[in-house]
């Protein structure tokens, strides 16, 4: 049990922003599954929907900070459509090679538009946004760089922060590490999976990061599938 005490600070193979080839799309693939099959998509599109009645207006823009593939955009997109909801949304990531593949995937969707940007650099989010997205991103980083971008995401958002990330518990370590060793194809999917979730969080652990930085509103809640949903304001 010692090994889910605290927060793991082992590297994934995903943390390298040159990673490319059928390598990444493979992983992007399963990883897509992955969410869809599970539930986790749920947990950002209803965080969006609490935010919705929180602060109503009449259209939104939303940051994914993140984005992958642009997985988790297309699911924010649709949702929007099929609540009559105007948005516009802008992807960011910090891999030029998962940009590529994300506008690919994404380019029917007129109101989605990209940026190749490091959450560390001035000013990463060209333009003003309400809300800013992040899935299964925020466990890459350490609680000080945590705390540093989360605190520049409340300057940055004017509505608040949605974060959809794994919780870091035995059940859910064991449940990838099996899952992957017998369906994945990918070895990063493989080797990041478990890595993943010794990287993810415990409530308390997200109590005194959120506090930390600066946020006056938050709601944590557990979702299926091991996930948090958490809304900062």
């Amino acid at each position: 049990m010692g090994k889910f005490t605290q927060r793991s600070t082992q590297k994934e193979i995903m943390d390298d922003l040159k990673v490319g080839g059928e390598e990444l799309t493979q992983t992007l693939k399963e990883l897509r599954t992955i969410n869809k099959l599970l539930g986790g998509n749920h947990v950002t599109t209803s965080a969006i929907q609490r935010f919705r009645k929180i602060f109503p207006q009449e259209d939104y823009t939303i940051a994914d900070v993140g984005c992958g593939g642009g997985d988790m955009l297309k699911v924010m997109a649709d949702w929007a459509y099929k609540k009559e909801l105007p948005c516009s949304f802008i992807g960011i990531d910090a891999n030029p090679n998962i940009i590529r593949l994300a506008k690919k995937q994404l380019e029917e969707y007129k109101n989605v538009k990209f940026e190749q940007a490091n959450v560390f650099s001035e000013n990463f989010i060209s333009q003003p946004v309400d809300i800013i997205t992040c899935t299964l991103f925020t466990h890459h980083f350490t609680d000080e760089e945590l705390i540093h971008l989360l605190s520049s995401f409340k300057n940055m958002s004017k509505l608040g922060v949605v974060i959809n990330d794994l919780h870091r518990h035995p059940l859910a370590y064991y449940s990838i590490k099996l899952l992957t060793r017998f369906f994945s194809k990918s070895e990063m999917v493989k080797n990041d999976g478990p890595i993943s979730v010794l990287r993810s969080f415990r409530r308390e652990d997200w109590t005194q990061i959120l506090s930390k930085a600066g946020f006056d509103h938050v709601e944590i809640s557990w979702n299926w599938a091991f996930r948090w949903k958490i809304l900062a304001y």
